[in-house]
């Protein structure tokens, strides 16, 4: 009898010392699970958001960001970033910006950057381009004549905002010109197969996705951000850092999926988006990275110059590809300078 009760008592510890051990294993992996702790913010991130301000969209904050600059004009500039970083994109030539504008303006879009990110949230376009325009009503640019610098995804946003102008959609924001940058407004999109098959899984995959998106760590995001750019222009470890953490803020990876919607977005309103894009008078151009893998060179270029013979176009350094405001910051001013310059 004893000797069964030592037996049985030795069991119970080892089944207790057992859990112990697998319950000490679990926090680890559910602390990678649930990306703990999140990143801090880099003096460089915490300078940008210091410096920023937000209004409030139907109950979300939206951050933005404006400076005033050169005085004697009157010229408003509005920029719009890519998927899935943020206003941050634009750093590397806000200072050159602001002596050439009387106001530049970015924002994060809701579910970017500083931005709330609301989830379960319908993520669209169509919202995006109204956050744009009530961001220009709280700001009392409503009359005013906006010129307006979009990438990636910003330039679908953009071209959204153009339709409601040239169709004079109530609250709309008046253009006065646009600039796209390296965005699948005609829906080249060549990506390469693993962000191919992260972007369709994310995408198409229902109740998984959400799963999914917290398995995205930073080591699988920068791989896959690094491979949009050139291999001459990859971004700094720090800089990778900034990008991840603007993504990482309120949980933003969570609803990259909902925020993919876009994809499906962009094909199902091509007519819309790519006839406001061709029937329009306001001036155009486009300042391409030649090495993007998403918007393959020259085939990417080449149907843009057939479709939208208006525009005029620069294509920058071979060596820089899909973020050219981030690679070739030089090059890409001088190209948007000698294009707003020209009319």
């Amino acid at each position: 009898n004893n000797r069964h009760t030592l037996e049985c008592g030795a069991v119970r510890r080892v089944s207790r010392e057992w859990w112990l051990h697998v319950g000490l294993l679990c926090i680890p992996l559910l602390a990678v699970y649930l990306h703990i702790p999140p990143p801090q913010l880099s003096p460089a991130l915490n300078t940008w958001h210091s410096s920023g301000h937000f209004f409030t969209f139907r109950g979300n904050n939206v951050f933005y960001k404006e400076s005033v600059g050169i005085v004697g004009s009157s010229d408003v500039l509005l920029l719009l970033h890519g998927f899935p970083t943020s206003s941050y994109d634009w750093y590397k030539i806000w200072d050159s910006l602001t002596q050439r504008f009387n106001r530049v303006i970015a924002l994060d879009f809701l579910g970017f950057g500083f931005s709330d990110k609301p989830r379960p949230h319908r993520y669209s376009i169509f919202e995006q381009a109204s956050v744009v325009e009530a961001l220009v009503a709280h700001l009392g640019l409503s009359e005013q004549r906006i010129n307006i610098l979009s990438h990636d995804y910003g330039d679908t946003v953009a071209l959204e905002l153009l339709y409601r102008s040239d169709h004079n959609r109530s609250g709309h924001v008046t253009i006065n010109s646009l600039c796209l940058s390296n965005g699948g407004t005609l829906e080249f999109h060549s990506v390469r197969k693993l962000e191919y098959y992260i972007l369709k899984v994310l995408k198409d995959s229902g109740f998984i996705s959400p799963v999914l998106t917290r398995l995205i760590n930073f080591q699988l995001f920068s791989r896959g951000i690094g491979d949009v750019f050139g291999p001459y222009t990859q971004p700094t470890e720090a800089e990778f850092w900034d990008m991840w953490t603007g993504v990482r803020i309120n949980d933003g990876n969570l609803v990259m999926d909902s925020i993919l919607q876009y994809i499906n977005q962009r094909l199902k309103h091509r007519e819309r988006w790519v006839g406001a894009l061709t029937s329009t008078s306001t001036p155009l151009h486009m300042i391409y990275g030649p090495l993007d893998p998403i918007n393959p060179h020259p085939e990417f270029i080449q149907l843009y110059r057939k479709l939208v013979q208006r525009s005029t176009v620069s294509v920058l350094d071979e060596h820089v590809s899909h973020y050219p405001q981030l690679e070739d910051p030089t090059g890409f001013f001088n190209a948007y300078l000698s294009f707003i310059n020209s009319f």
